[in-house]
């Protein structure tokens, strides 16, 4: 099995910086691609930040990084908004070689923007 645990979330002021981190841990043999999703309340999850792409509303502010030693992805969030408040979860698309690769999640961590 794989686990994505997530850390990093928390309350910060408009203009603020956050920084997520997400860790992978147990049968991996390879990691295809890493990113973040974000789901705020009473809209649909949505994309933040792959390696090859960023939402529109977080370009020039948000900068992924992955650390393929650790299996670790982060998420550095600068100039924070009260629109980025949400759930932010981890995604990453692991190959275990006995079958398919899978999609994990990790279990979310929440970010708040408020003054």
């Amino acid at each position: 099995q794989v686990r994505l645990v997530e850390s990093g979330g928390g309350l910060v002021q408009p203009g603020g910086s956050l920084r997520l981190s997400c860790a992978a841990s147990g049968d991996i043999f390879r990691i295809n691609t890493m990113g973040w999703y974000r789901q705020a309340p009473g809209k649909q999850r949505e994309l933040v930040a792959s390696s090859t792409n960023y939402a529109d509303s977080v370009k020039g502010r948000f900068t992924i990084s992955r650390d393929n030693a650790k299996n670790t992805v982060y998420l550095q969030m600068n100039s924070l908004k009260p629109e980025d408040t949400a759930v932010y979860y981890c995604n990453a698309n692991i190959w275990n070689r006995f079958g398919p690769t899978v999609d994990y999640w990790g279990q979310g961590t929440q970010v708040t923007v408020s003054s």
